[in-house]
């Protein structure tokens, strides 16, 4: 296996690192280890934390959830949204913006909770966290970007611009028709004309742009390396050949595999190993044979797993050289 090092060398465009797959697999791990390494090649480098949890406080052993860009060490730094905060400030701005639209006094209250219900729909978590990624990566401040994404399916379908772009055609020809009527009555009360199409479609073209930047970001295979984590167990498998078959139908190339938390061999051969030791290095092993025979081509790092916690800068540098290694092969695990 090639390591990342290896995957830096053949791909020298790459700039950001996406990690994924389902959730207990160690992508936040990974990521937090990822970045580290590249910070101490003397890259400025950011990762980002896209899970409603606050995990990556809890690996690198800080708070910053919520905090914005925090700088952990030398070229290092790491964010963590409170997407909370996001919506609500979100869903201010447009309150006001159709205050200032329709020149009223204050919201009226069927309106004011029809967006308040609107605010509590799982998209729209999504849709700020996706928001801040974006933002991110186009002000370009730093050299790498490593993400650390929720658990499949949150988020990677909306690369599938095309059927989210004709459901919002739909909904805002509906919103356009409400808003000629309500435009109408408001413009009779203030005897004034109200420029609310352009409003509307000023609004439809920002999220348009916005889709399309995140699935710029996701697709582009020259800058954007997008990596699966896996452990060797069933469902870990099964979930995998899901996402892949779901990739493949959104036209998502995925880069390469990490397969993390493996019990090395030996540890079954030293006589005094518990029996449930030896059991489980026999079960991985069968499971670790078959994701080489089944996604082999994919495979770019092995890593053991750790005798402890996997927390704190020491413990991270350690997973961050198995994941540069180019020479450990995935056979010492068969």
């Amino acid at each position: 296996m090639k390591g990342l090092s290896g995957l830096l060398q053949e791909n020298p465009s790459l700039r950001v690192f996406i990690y994924a797959g389902k959730g207990g697999l160690g992508k936040t791990t990974l990521s937090a280890a990822t970045s580290l390494k590249l910070s101490s090649m003397g890259k400025k480098t950011l990762v980002f934390s896209t899970d409603p949890q606050a995990s990556l406080s809890d690996v690198f052993e800080q708070n910053v959830f919520g905090k914005g860009e925090v700088k952990l060490a030398d070229n290092l730094w790491v964010m963590e949204i409170d997407a909370d905060k996001k919506i609500n400030e979100y869903v201010s701005s447009i309150k006001k913006k159709i205050i200032d639209m329709y020149r009223l006094d204050a919201l009226p209250k069927d309106i004011e909770e029809y967006i308040d219900s609107a605010a509590a729909e799982p998209a729209m978590y999504e849709s700020a966290v996706y928001d801040a990624m974006v933002d991110v990566v186009s002000e370009g401040k730093y050299d790498y970007y490593v993400f650390d994404m929720p658990p499949f399916g949150h988020g990677i379908r909306m690369i599938a611009i095309a059927d989210v772009l004709s459901q919002w055609v739909e909904k805002i020809t509906e919103l356009r028709r409400q808003a000629y009527e309500y435009g109408r009555v408001a413009a009779s009360l203030k005897r004034q004309k109200l420029t609310y199409e352009d409003e509307i479609l000023n609004e439809l073209e920002y999220i348009r742009g916005r889709i399309v930047k995140f699935r710029d970001i996701i697709m582009n295979t020259k800058t954007t390396a997008f990596m699966m984590v896996m452990t060797p167990e069933r469902m870990t498998i099964v979930d995998t050949e899901k996402a892949l078959d779901m990739f493949d139908s959104l036209g998502l190339k995925l880069t390469g595999i990490v397969l993390n938390q493996v019990y090395p061999p030996d540890l079954a051969k030293r006589p005094d190993a518990p029996a449930y030791i030896k059991r489980r290095v026999e079960e991985q092993r069968k499971y670790v044979a078959e994701i080489v025979d089944k996604f082999g081509k994919y495979l770019v790092a092995v890593i053991p797993m750790l005798n402890r916690e996997p927390k704190g800068l020491e413990v991270l540098r350690g997973v961050a050289e198995e994941l540069w290694r180019p020479s450990r092969r995935v056979e010492e695990y068969l």
